[in-house]
């Protein structure tokens, strides 16, 4: 089981997330609006994006990463990976059956 940590620009946040799921690649995506410091060719930069909490599936992860990195016009996407210790029986069930319907029907 797996949940993807995204940064991305916020003006595309929304689209993102709408493709993730519509493409069954998640079952949720939480959008946290945020402000991002960091160095990029030597200068400090400050950008308005957003966070993409991701609850997908082990198997749908990979494909996941795929698609995230066509959909973001970073040179270096943040793109992290958090395996569950733990996660709620019946959130896992739902989550499980949302990503694997479009595998099963493709």
């Amino acid at each position: 089981m797996a949940t993807g940590y995204v940064t991305v620009p916020r003006k595309l946040s929304q689209d993102i997330a709408h493709k993730i799921i519509e493409n069954h690649l998640a079952a949720c995506v939480n959008i946290v609006e945020c402000n991002s410091v960091y160095e990029w060719e030597n200068e400090i930069q400050n950008e308005k994006e957003a966070i993409l909490i991701i609850k997908t599936s082990e198997q749908k992860f990979e494909d996941l990463v795929l698609e995230i990195k066509n959909w973001i016009p970073y040179e270096i996407p943040c793109i992290e990976r958090f395996d569950e210790d733990w996660i709620d029986g019946k959130f896992k069930e739902w989550r499980d059956e949302f990503v694997d319907v479009r595998r099963k029907s493709t």
